[in-house]
């Protein structure tokens, strides 16, 4: 085979690759069908070689080269491959290289002494545009051939921009040796990029040595913890190394050598990669190298934690295998192992974190998830006597590559916002794959399902508004712990709505979402991400953008109204998703290194183009804030998430076990006879109304031995809840029957309460005459255990203790929040929030809108509107208003007329308010973002 490529001009990294293909032999018959046959190929196997070896000398010679079984899936493998005779059953090829009485040798040119730079301004307007088109596209993976012309040709005037050297790069016409000298130039004469930068240039498309070289050169000045943070992306680029001693693997063993942290995950992620069957040579010998440098203490410590993972692999196997009734018995029989382990080491630490030292187990307090995996849920002794037990969930069966994966990728955009001075509340916590389908995730206390939560409301309480509200009440009783919980729950759902939307994070039901006591959400379980959605049929059963239901819209409100809290969660979320925007390269570089990892869901450009997708790089700050304003409306209005939430608990009705004894929503902690005392008598005394326009019954609670009466006070709704919650314990027999919650007329009237008072006294009588099993269960101790809502109506006989937000004080008539720009002869009027409206004479809550006018306008052709928000007095509306032509000495003699009005279907509408306000404040090329008080 003659290629018609002269050697000299061979780039150093060339590579030889070799397809074997079969063709199946044709059975006898006509042509026509032999013809036929003899197209049908099939690929049997492929190998690929360096051209130059390590030393820079071109190969020659005979070679025996082992090919792999199936062609490669991406060309960046077929790229970096390197042959592999540790193969079973594998073909081997002979190649047969010219030889020559001297080696041919790869001489690195000198950089040429001169390379233009220019101010980015001398270019003319048109090539300005067309120049900023393409640095948009922030990532060299979609630039067309037009693009890299542009590029290279322009490069000159790009130079101010440090990032945009790997879009430069990547368009440069060729790599051959007399190229080298303007690009290593180039390369040379660029300003020194950042290493979040120069993670790009490590992707396969750059394999030259020397760019390689300075782009770890760049590297060398991350931090270490800033270093694990991107560790698991480095490893893979070591499969785009064409060597296997370079500067990538010199620097990962030099940091790994100064901090145990680094040479334990480094170890564990080379060791997870032994999987992979094109590079396991490659890793081999990278693990060995690290082995040989961390020394024998180490070693011994990885030892150990491997031994660990094989006792739990071959646990998790047994638990998984026995039948759902003998779990827990073979769980604490197995375990019996990890006794012995400890017996022979005194200690261990976990491959999820090296800080996590451990020093036995505690059998009694491990279980297992009724999930298809059944992970098991472990409690080790921390070898720290004053410290707690470490709690941490086993997997096998599972591939928690993909978890690793998004959780890095979340943990990095909190601290892009922490940066930024914002902090989201976000739940961080570990997950670390410990070898293909095995792993470890941390384990959050303190924290339920949304699904437990919301079926203490029974089997359609993801349908109910107050579920998550209630919850966080029952565990904040204060209105401080209470209010503390609410912003944490606004700043983290505001924190989980931009990650899992950028991420594409599908397979969102109520079982992977988890909401802590202290009011922080987050999610758990990540086995479809990049809009790789989980599918009925058809159809797509995540339908929303992402998950924000109206019972979390509730706890933000502070009630069923848009409140001004809202307006703080929706600006939260569009300043988080605008951060992460500005660093949509980075997460290109980061997913897109990650593309040969053998994640299924990660695996070409299309599913790296739905981040970019999703990110849109190429809009501006206003136009993604209103683009994202309209993804929360869409997730806020879709019904499709609640209704998959209903089905999932319908679902999960077949694990519950007997030992799921039902609890009250409200009782933060059970209470039992023994605890409180014998219940002598009860007596609702009278009913005192709500703040939501109900009535709750004081209930006079006395108890055998104790002077003092206990006031309690109970919504008619929890006393059914209570009957609701015995009948699932006792047959209906055992139980008085309960008092019809149905009534003629209206059900919030006082003489319906009067009435309910008379047949709640019967019902709380026949209660504690009835069998002991049911009077002095834990269920009715529990029930009329005071909270601290009863200790302060006891106090000052005040209304109970539910929280409500106002609007935010300003003028009667409410203010509006303007964003005003001018650039180019345009004026841009962003209409944000409305807070404070007054609602309209007959009671209900407006229907409001915004209309503008320009003055001077006496044709009234400068009318701009937005859209109608429904029944709010606090809407939120992020649409941008635009005037052209306007030129700029026209500004001072400008005024903007600003009128709200109330939407009215058969008659008028009504108008709420209105301003006028002067653009003679306004500075061209800044934003003047203000309130503005509304005026009769």
């Amino acid at each position: 085979v003659c290629f018609p490529v002269q050697i000299n001009q061979l780039p150093r990294e060339s590579q030889l690759t070799v397809m074997l293909y079969a063709s199946p032999l044709p059975p006898p018959g006509g042509s026509e069908e032999k013809g036929k046959q003899r197209r049908s190929v099939e690929a049997l196997g492929w190998v690929t070689m360096p051209l130059f070896n390590f030393r820079h000398v071109l190969t020659c010679g005979r070679k025996l080269l082992g090919l792999w079984p199936s062609m490669p899936g991406r060309s960046g493998n077929a790229r970096t491959s390197s042959p592999n005779f540790n193969q079973p059953d594998s073909v081997i090829l002979q190649v047969d290289f010219p030889t020559s009485s001297f080696e041919v040798f790869f001489s690195t040119p000198a950089s040429a002494d001169f390379c233009p730079q220019y101010d980015f301004s001398r270019l003319d307007t048109i090539s300005q545009i067309q120049l900023q088109d393409v640095l948009q596209k922030k990532a060299f993976f979609w630039l067309t051939t037009v693009d890299k012309q542009l590029l290279w040709e322009k490069k000159a005037f790009c130079q101010s921009e440090s990032a945009v050297l790997p879009l430069v790069l990547a368009s440069a016409p060729c790599w051959q040796w007399a190229c080298l000298p303007e690009i290593y130039a180039l390369l040379r004469q660029w300003a020194c990029l950042g290493y979040l930068d120069a993670l790009g240039l490590l992707h396969a498309s750059f394999p030259d040595q020397e760019l390689r070289r300075t782009a770890v050169q760049w590297m060398d000045s991350i931090s270490d913890p800033e270093l694990l943070d991107f560790l698991p992306q480095l490893v893979q680029a070591l499969k785009y190394e064409c060597y296997l001693d370079s500067s990538l693997v010199r620097f990962l063993l030099r940091r790994a050598i100064g901090d145990i942290r680094i040479a334990h995950y480094l170890f564990w992620l080379l060791k997870d990669n032994l999987q992979d069957s094109q590079f396991s040579a490659r890793y081999q010998h990278l693990l060995a190298a690290l082995l040989c440098c961390v020394g024998r203490a180490l070693r011994d410590e990885f030892d150990l934690q491997c031994w660990l993972v094989s006792i739990l692999t071959k646990v998790a196997q047994k638990v998984r295998d026995a039948t759902p009734s003998s779990r827990q018995g073979v769980l604490r029989e197995s375990l019996d192992e990890m006794k012995q382990f400890f017996t022979m080491n005194s200690s261990c630490r976990l491959p999820l974190n090296p800080a996590l030292h451990v020093s036995g187990i505690n059998i009694q307090s491990c279980s297992f998830f009724n999930s298809n995996a059944v992970p098991l849920k472990l409690s080790f002794q921390n070898l720290d006597p004053r410290g707690d037990n470490i709690s941490v969930i086993f997997k096998s069966g599972d591939d928690l590559r993909q978890d690793m994966l998004t959780l890095q990728m979340i943990r990095i955009m909190n601290k892009i916002w922490i940066q930024e001075g914002l902090d989201m509340r976000m739940v961080i916590f570990k997950c670390f794959s410990t070898g293909r389908g095995r792993g470890m995730v941390e384990m959050i206390p303190h924290a339920d399902t949304l699904r437990k939560i919301q079926v203490e409301h029974g089997v359609t309480g993801s349908f109910k508004d107050r579920t998550l509200a209630d919850w966080l009440q029952k565990h904040n009783p204060t209105d401080e712990q209470y209010d503390k919980a609410v912003e944490n729950f606004i700043y983290s759902c505001a924190g989980c709505c931009v990650a899992t939307y950028i991420l594409g994070i599908c397979d969102r039901h109520n079982d992977n979402i988890m909401l802590k006591t202290s009011g922080h959400m987050f999610h758990i379980d990540f086995g479809k991400f990049l809009g790789h959605a989980q599918m009925f049929g058809n159809i797509k059963r995540d339908r929303a953008p992402f998950v924000f239901t109206s019972d979390m819209a509730y706890v933000i409100n502070g009630g069923d109204k848009p409140s001004s809290r809202f307006h703080e969660f929706v600006d939260l979320c569009c300043e988080a998703y605008n951060l992460i925007r500005k660093h949509t390269h980075l997460f290109l570089n980061l997913l897109g290194l990650m593309l040969s990892c053998g994640i299924p869901e990660l695996s070409d450009l299309d599913d790296l183009k739905y981040v970019y997708d999703a990110l849109r790089p190429h809009e501006s700050e206003a136009d993604a804030t209103m683009y994202f304003t309209r993804l929360i409306e869409s997730s806020l209005g879709s019904v499709a998430t609640k209704l998959n939430f209903f089905i999932h608990n319908l679902a999960q009705m077949k694990f519950a076990t007997s030992e799921d004894r039902p609890s009250l929503s409200f009782a933060p902690r059970v209470h039992t006879a023994r605890s409180d005392g014998i219940i002598k008598n009860l007596y609702i005394s009278k009913h005192i109304p709500t703040a939501h326009k109900g009535y709750a019954f004081v209930v006079k609670v006395e108890r055998e031995g104790q002077q003092e009466v206990q006031l309690v006070q109970r919504t008619f709704e929890e006393f059914q809840e209570l009957h609701s919650k015995l009948r699932l314990l006792f047959p209906s027999s055992k139980l008085p029957s309960f008092p019809s919650r149905f009534v003629i007329g209206r059900s919030r009237s006082e003489a319906t309460a009067e009435r309910r008072k008379d047949e709640l006294n019967g019902y709380v009588w026949h209660l504690t005459h009835a069998a002991p099993e049911v009077a002095q269960c834990d269920l009715v101790y529990t029930f009329f255990h005071p909270l601290s809502r009863d200790e302060r109506t006891a106090g000052n006989g005040s209304k109970p203790a539910e929280v409500l937000w106002s609007p935010a004080a300003g003028t009667e008539l409410g203010e509006i929040k303007l964003s005003i720009s001018y650039k180019n002869d345009k004026l841009f009027i962003m209409v944000i929030h409305i807070r404070g409206l007054q609602p309209l004479q007959e009671g209900t809550d407006p229907d409001p809108y915004v209309k503008l006018y320009l003055l001077p306008d006496p044709q009234k052709t400068s009318k701009r509107k937005t859209k109608a928000a429904r029944r709010t007095c606090n809407p939120t509306y992020n649409e941008m208003l635009v005037y052209d032509r306007i030129p700029r000495g026209d500004l001072n003699q400008r005024v903007i007329h600003l009128r709200v009005l109330s939407d009215g279907a058969f008659w008028e509408n009504t108008l709420l308010g209105e301003t006028f306000i002067s653009l003679t404040r306004l500075v061209p090329g800044q934003h003047w973002v203000d309130w503005h008080q509304l005026d009769p």
